[in-house]
């Protein structure tokens, strides 16, 4: 079967690491008979250069019509300062919402070789392994009324609306529960019902939800003390559910237990139709073109991709054991850099990893 996989390399170190990932997908591909066929695409920044927006049509129509998308980057400092329409990160709403793409999936799991590079201590850490599941289309991001107004008192006034409806709240709701089942059959809905009435409908809608899934056990929090217990004790958790705003905080928080934003993968996925999986940290362009950057977040998304968006879980398996062995022999870019490791640039560790694959 041959696979359309569409590339968006964006900005900074994107094209970097992208490169990386696309020739471990070819090298897993070949070994075990599934083939790519690679279209790229501009976005982001890029884009914007070229084409004046961050999201052309020509790249949204190239996605739609793919088997899955594969993201690295976009942003940086030079685009900071164009209006808000114009900025990399409008077009990446603007993907999310051209693909339908409602849940993400943002893990954070602690690898063993990886323990000391957390900023907590190991007793916390170790053994944590957690799934959030984000709501990506909703809430406070794409609420309407939304924009800086000017008042009758001629003062400006700043407005953003977090709304849901009861169908936006269940399908993310079922990918919450589905997804736990497929883990510790543990699900915490996060919101913040004690003071907002979207989060109290949200509350409403997940606990009806519940009798669909008698095999997995509910819990709620309100966002604050989710994000304390995220530190005082991560291993209380196995999936999160929780909407746009409090999910794109907390997957962050959760992701730095890691010890790198740099190691963890995404995926964002729809009811239907391609899937984009990508890194969940940024552009970095302060590095950009200086072979620093980590590329194993870029490779552990296209593992993502090939599990979640192919359904190709044996080639997931030998890529993220791949990232593994490299880790265990002491190979590290300098992010995740230890006394004793073996300092690696991104090329180098791209070729580290096809080596642990063949």
């Amino acid at each position: 079967m041959i696979y359309r996989i569409t590339l968006l390399p964006g900005d900074g170190i994107g094209p970097e690491i992208m490169a990386v990932a696309q020739e471990v997908l070819q090298v897993v591909g070949k070994q075990l008979n599934i083939d790519f066929e690679f279209q790229e695409a501009l976005m982001g920044g890029a884009a914007i250069d070229a084409t004046g927006e961050p999201l052309p049509q020509e790249t949204l129509d190239k996605c739609r019509n793919s088997d899955a998308v594969l993201l690295a980057a976009i942003g940086g400092y030079k685009w900071d300062n164009l209006p808000r329409h114009l900025r990399p990160e409008t077009g990446l709403l603007g993907l999310r919402a051209g693909l339908g793409l409602f849940a993400n999936l943002r893990p954070a799991k602690i690898l063993p070789q990886l323990i000391d590079a957390s900023s907590l201590k190991q007793e916390i850490v170790e053994g944590v392994d957690i799934m959030v599941v984000r709501e990506l289309t909703g809430g406070v991001y794409f609420g309407q009324p939304k924009g800086i107004f000017t008042t009758e008192t001629g003062e400006k006034r700043g407005v953003n609306t977090m709304a849901y409806t009861e169908a936006e709240i269940d399908r993310i709701g079922r990918v919450g529960f589905e997804t736990a089942q497929k883990r510790g059959k543990k699900l915490c809905s996060v919101d913040k019902a004690n003071v907002l009435d979207v989060s109290q409908l949200w509350r409403d809608r997940i606990n009806a939800l519940a009798s669909e899934y008698p095999d997995v056990e509910l819990t709620h929090l309100y966002v604050d003390n989710a994000a304390m217990q995220l530190i005082r004790y991560p291993k209380q958790f196995d999936t999160i559910v929780t909407g746009n705003l409090f999910g794109d905080i907390l997957s962050d928080a959760a992701a730095m237990l890691t010890g790198s934003i740099g190691m963890l993968p995404s995926a964002s996925l729809g009811a239907q139709g391609p899937g984009v999986f990508e890194p969940v940290h940024g552009s970095a362009p302060d590095i950009a073109g200086q072979d620093k950057a980590n590329p194993i977040a870029q490779v552990l998304s296209a593992a993502m991709m090939l599990r979640y968006g192919l359904n190709q879980p044996q080639a997931s398996d030998r890529i993220e054991q791949a990232v593994l062995k490299v880790l265990e022999q002491g190979d590290r870019t300098g992010d995740i850099m230890a006394p004793g490791m073996n300092l690696l640039g991104c090329q180098a560790m791209g070729k580290a990893l096809i080596q642990s694959l063949n």
